[in-house]
């Protein structure tokens, strides 16, 4: 199962749900759209731990 239809499914559960998307990819077709595939961030590799922190709060603090 891939990460569309993980989070699709998470979705069925949980409307809710954060869900980040993570791709090395640059034509990675759910990563250009990430929102439009029911994520709620997307962090492009490589990255920094600062990045997947600022990534993390934002949702977390969005939820407030």
């Amino acid at each position: 199962m891939g990460g569309a239809e993980t989070v699709a499914r998470l979705l069925e559960i949980d409307p809710g749900v954060k869900a980040v998307v993570s791709s090395g990819y640059g034509a990675d077709q759910i990563v250009a759209d990430y929102q439009a595939h029911g994520f709620s961030g997307c962090l492009r590799k490589p990255y920094h731990i600062e990045d997947l922190e600022k990534t993390i709060t934002g949702l977390l603090c969005a939820q407030s």
